[in-house]
């Protein structure tokens, strides 16, 4: 089931968010002036997702470059994270379908406020 879930999630990553939003908006707003770094996020390692971002993006920093562990990089996603994690888990899923379900519906209703604590928290 964890194989499956992190497919779904690597597709969906690599398919809609770099290629469809991410990736062109880049693109328009920086030129080839931007640096790409992700964190250790199974989806942000999948092959797949390596080898798109190596071809799209002229300064990609590879995961083998990564620092391997480095929690201060982006607060705002340990933050964001932890709340998408309390409300989904808050009850049992029974299948894959109703998991992605919950993820979604918990991603779509974290509002701005919570954002807004995330940046916050951030060291001066």
């Amino acid at each position: 089931m964890y194989n499956i879930l992190l497919t779904y999630f690597s597709y969906y990553y690599r398919e809609v968010l770099l290629k469809e939003k991410l990736l062109p908006c880049i693109k328009e707003i920086s030129s080839d002036n931007f640096i790409f770094q992700q964190d250790s996020a199974p989806a942000h390692r999948a092959r797949d997702t390596i080898a798109l971002l190596s071809r799209e993006m002229p300064d990609f920093i590879s995961p083998d470059q990564w620092p391997p562990n480095s929690p201060d990089m982006n607060p705002v996603d340990y933050k964001i994270w932890a709340v998408m994690q309390q409300r989904v888990y808050e009850k049992r899923a029974n299948d894959v379908d109703e998991l992605c379900q919950r993820l979604l519906s918990v991603w779509h209703s974290i509002g701005q406020n919570v954002i807004d604590e995330a940046i916050d928290q951030w060291r001066a």
